[in-house]
């Protein structure tokens, strides 16, 4: 199959989508890359104000044949065309259908878990590495947490991570969490291992996998903790990680655990943003959340660029192994996570996959619909340290 385009940007016009061409266009590397999307004036704009020679191509989400032909050119798609329940799925099956790898920045997990019950064993076979979540939802977690275990180098009975970051929310973010407020999503979603194969985990390891919502002290780390907002999509990607790792690779530990928390300085501050959280959830569930969204940001809105410049995250990861050794290691990175960040992670996951291709895990025929640890795990810490990313033992 002669596919002469490297990287293709789709939803290049959005928010993300655009930071993620100026960020593309500033690396100068010599591979040909397009954007794509469904409005050609649009696109032509975002062409002539950061890619002047980008080549650009025209499908819209709906719109199967025209996928068809980017995708049978393209060697990696990357998406940021979100709500992705909305967007995303015909982009994904075409990318099957013709061998294209594919990432993007969803943190939808009730449509990557469909995504795996429709894709998983095709690309499985065909050696395709389909990889949602390769933004802020859910690299910190999924990397960070590979990271720790891989440096610790002994079998690890659990990780809580505990997550810091300045950032403000788009109108595509503020778009798809109302958006997901209007499904009825069932039960299924509060389910811990959502993401997992079948059979990969234990009755203990569910047991000690609930999602947390309660504040508390934190004496390892002198600090307090409380329920994140992005916990119920990053802790499932993580455990996908552990369960595919197992299977194809190095297990994390026998009954490997993983929660993740908000880092806190004070008790204060702990009560203060849970409080926050509670009232964002009430508001998504209830009939206010249509005269709510009205005042919010729409999206293809965002952040100011100052607010993208002064943003910034840390996450801490508390590792106890097997022999109840613990020890402490951290990422981070400056600039607005949810957005600055975010198109750098997934720029450099496309990069990973197109540049990377001979130091991935799993070897050349390793496919199917993955994650960042085990679909490209140390090239990718590799590439993320290179582009600015810490990562380091703290103790």
């Amino acid at each position: 199959m002669n596919k002469d385009i490297d990287i293709v940007i789709y939803g290049a016009t959005g928010f993300t989508g655009q930071l993620s061409v100026k960020y593309l266009q500033s690396l100068d590397l010599e591979i040909n890359w397009a954007i794509a999307g469904r409005n050609i004036e649009k696109l032509q704009d975002v062409a002539s104000n950061l890619a002047p020679n980008v080549e650009i191509l025209i499908a819209d989400s709906n719109d199967e044949e025209g996928l068809r032909k980017i995708c049978s050119r393209s060697k990696v798609v990357l998406s940021t065309a979100g709500p992705f329940h909305r967007y995303g799925s015909k982009l994904v099956a075409a990318c099957v259908e013709n061998g294209t790898h594919y990432v993007d920045i969803t943190g939808e997990n009730f449509w990557v878990k469909g995504l795996i019950e429709k894709h998983h064993e095709e690309a499985s076979r065909k050696g395709i590495r389909i990889i949602p979540s390769c933004g802020f939802d859910s690299i910190p977690s999924d990397i960070g947490t590979f990271f720790a275990v891989k440096s610790l180098n002994k079998p690890v009975k659990r990780v809580d991570s505990f997550h810091s970051w300045k950032g403000e929310a788009s109108g595509g973010t503020i778009e798809t969490m109302f958006a997901m407020g209007d499904l009825d999503l069932g039960k299924e979603i509060r389910d811990p291992f959502l993401l997992n194969p079948e059979g990969s985990y234990t009755n203990e390891q569910k047991k000690l996998s609930s999602d947390v919502f309660k504040i508390s002290k934190q004496k390892d780390l002198n600090a307090w903790s409380g329920p994140f907002v992005m916990a119920g999509a990053n802790t499932r990607v993580v455990r996908r990680s552990e369960a595919l790792l197992t299977e194809r690779q190095k297990s994390y530990g026998n009954n490997f655990t993983y929660q993740e928390h908000a880092f806190h300085k004070s008790w204060s501050k702990a009560l203060f943003s849970t409080l926050g959280l509670g009232v964002l959830g009430l508001i998504l569930i209830s009939p206010l959340r249509k005269i709510v969204r009205s005042f919010l940001r729409k999206p293809g809105e965002g952040p100011s660029v100052e607010v993208q410049e002064n943003g910034w995250f840390e996450c801490k990861y508390l590792v106890e192994s097997e022999d109840n050794q613990k020890s402490l290691y951290k990422i981070n990175g400056k600039g607005d996570p949810g957005y600055k960040l975010t198109a750098q992670f997934v720029s450099e996951s496309a990069l990973c996959l197109l540049i990377d291709k001979d130091k991935l895990p799993g070897g050349h025929e390793y496919g199917g619909v993955l994650t960042t640890a085990s679909g490209m795990g140390e090239a990718l810490i590799f590439r993320l340290r290179n582009s600015g990313i810490g990562f380091e033992k703290i103790w």
